[in-house]
C-alpha cells in the first residue's frame, strides 16, 4: 500500500493543533535517556497454582526506528519468595516488565519485542520477550491529557512498517481524542482529529485488518446522546485508510463512521485470516462480531457473538490467536478465551485461562509466534501498588489449541 504524504496545511500552525509536534523546535517530542524499568522479583501472595512459563522467546531487539545504543541483554533480578507458597525462591518468568505507569497500549514488533505505552505519562518503552532483560524508553509523546481515563490509549503498527517504520497511537489531548502517527526517531503528525473528549469515556483502540484498513474504537466521552448521533465520532467504530481518510465502501463514503457503540468499547481486534472484526464492550460485557452499519447496544442492537461470564466482568482489550478470541477482564481479574469454531458458531463460550494471579488485566494482544502479551491495571490514583512492582507486562503461551483453557 502506498502512503500518501500528509498535506502541507496539516504540518503548519493554526488550523488543527498538532499534538506532539506544534510549530517550533520547542514543541518537538522530548526524547529521554534510556531507562531500566525492570523486570524485578515479584511477590504474589494471591497467586495459587503452578507458576506460568513464558511463551517462546523472540529475536533480536533491533528493528526500524530503534534508537542506537540499546542492549538486548540484561541480568536476571534477585530471587524473591516463590508466589506459589512452595518455600523456594524464584522470579516469575512470565513477567517481562514491571514498575510501569498504567501500561495500556501494546504492539508486538516484527523482531519479537513489544512497544508498551503508558497511559498517564505518554512514555513508550521497548520490552524484551524474556524476563530479566532491560526495558528501555524509546519515545515520549508530549501533550497528553491523562485526566479521567484519557491519555495514551493504544498503539498500532503501520501495515508497511518494514518500509516506513511508522507507529500509530490513539491519544487524548487538551481538546480532543485523536490518532497520530510517527517514527520512533521522528515527530508525530495527527491523521484523525476531532474525536470528542469528556471527563470520562475516552477509551480508544486501534486495529488494522489484513488489507491495511484501520479500525478505531472511540469512547462515548460520557455522552450517550453523542454516541447515538451519526454525525459525532464519539461511541463509534471508525474505518479509515492508513492516513485517516474515510473508505469509499463505508456506510457513508464521506464519513469515517463504520459502526455505532453507544455503550462504549474497551477492546478491538481483527481476525487476520479473514478480516472479521470483533469488539469487546462493557454494556453489556460481551464480544461482538461487527459488520458495517452495526449498532452494538440499545434498541435494535446487533446481538453479541458471546456474553462474558458474570464473574468475569469489565472487559478490557481483546486479541485473536490460536483459533480463539481472548479478553482481558478487570473486575474478573482474569484472561478468558473462547474458541473460533466455525462460521455458523463463530464464538464459543468463554472460560478462564488465567485467573487471580496478577490482579486486574487491561490489555491483551497476540504475537505472531502465538504468545500473548498482557498488561495489569492495579495502580489506584494514589499510586499505592497492590504488589510492589505493579503495574506489569506479562507474556504467556496458550497451549490449548483453541482457547480450551490451558496455559503454560
Amino acid at each position: 500500500m502506498s502512503r500518501r504524504r500528509a498535506p502541507l496545511w496539516a504540518l503548519l500552525c493554526g488550523a488543527v493543533a498538532v499534538v506532539i509536534a506544534a510549530c517550533g523546535p520547542s514543541a518537538a517530542p522530548q526524547w529521554q535517556p534510556q531507562q531500566t524499568l525492570g523486570p524485578e522479583p515479584i511477590p504474589h501472595p494471591q497467586l495459587t497454582g503452578p507458576p506460568l512459563i513464558p511463551g517462546p522467546g523472540g529475536g533480536s531487539s533491533t528493528g526500524p526506528g530503534q534508537p542506537s545504543g540499546q542492549s538486548p541483554t540484561g541480568s536476571q533480578g534477585p530471587n524473591s519468595p516463590d508466589p506459589t507458597g512452595s518455600g523456594s525462591t524464584a522470579t516469575d518468568p512470565a513477567v517481562v516488565a514491571s514498575n510501569l505507569a498504567s501500561p495500556t497500549g501494546v504492539v508486538v514488533m516484527p523482531d519479537g519485542t513489544a512497544l508498551v505505552g503508558e497511559r498517564t505519562t505518554g512514555r513508550i518503552v521497548r520490552v524484551q520477550p524474556v524476563a530479566g532483560r532491560p526495558v528501555t524508553q524509546v519515545a515520549q509523546l508530549d501533550g497528553i491529557d491523562a485526566s479521567g481515563d484519557g491519555g495514551l490509549l493504544d498503539l498500532a503498527l503501520s501495515p508497511t512498517y518494514a518500509q516506513d517504520g511508522m507507529v500509530l497511537a490513539y491519544i487524548t489531548t487538551a481538546t480532543d481524542n485523536r490518532v497520530v502517527h510517527f517514527t520512533l526517531g521522528g515527530v508525530a503528525t495527527p491523521i484523525l482529529t476531532g474525536i470528542p473528549k469528556g471527563a470520562t469515556g475516552n477509551v480508544g483502540r486501534l486495529a488494522f485488518d489484513q488489507v491495511g484498513h484501520l479500525y478505531v474504537a472511540t469512547g462515548d466521552a460520557g455522552n450517550a446522546a453523542a454516541a447515538a448521533d451519526p454525525g459525532s465520532l464519539a461511541g463509534k467504530i471508525l474505518r479509515v485508510d492508513d492516513v485517516g481518510r474515510p473508505l469509499a465502501d463505508n456506510p457513508n463514503p464521506a464519513s469515517p463512521v463504520w459502526a455505532t457503540a453507544p455503550g462504549g468499547l474497551s477492546g478491538l481486534c481483527v481476525d487476520a485470516s479473514n478480516g472479521t472484526v470483533y469488539a469487546a464492550g462493557n454494556t453489556p460485557d460481551a464480544v461482538y462480531q461487527v459488520q458495517a452499519g452495526a449498532v452494538l447496544s440499545g434498541p435494535g442492537a446487533t446481538p453479541p457473538a458471546a456474553t462474558l461470564p458474570p464473574d468475569h466482568a469489565q472487559a478490557g482489550g481483546c486479541a485473536i490467536g490460536n483459533q480463539a478470541v481472548y479478553v482481558a477482564t478487570g473486575n474478573g481479574q482474569a484472561l478468558i478465551s473462547a474458541s473460533l469454531a466455525s462460521s455458523s458458531a463463530p464464538v464459543g463460550q468463554f472460560s478462564p485461562l488465567l485467573q487471580n494471579r496478577y490482579g486486574r488485566l487491561r490489555t491483551v494482544v497476540s504475537g505472531t509466534d502465538g504468545a500473548l502479551w498482557l498488561t495489569t491495571d492495579n495502580l489506584p490514583p494514589d499510586g499505592t501498588a497492590p504488589a510492589p512492582t505493579d503495574d506489569r507486562v506479562i507474556r504467556i503461551l496458550d497451549t490449548s489449541g483453541g482457547g480450551a483453557g490451558s496455559l503454560v
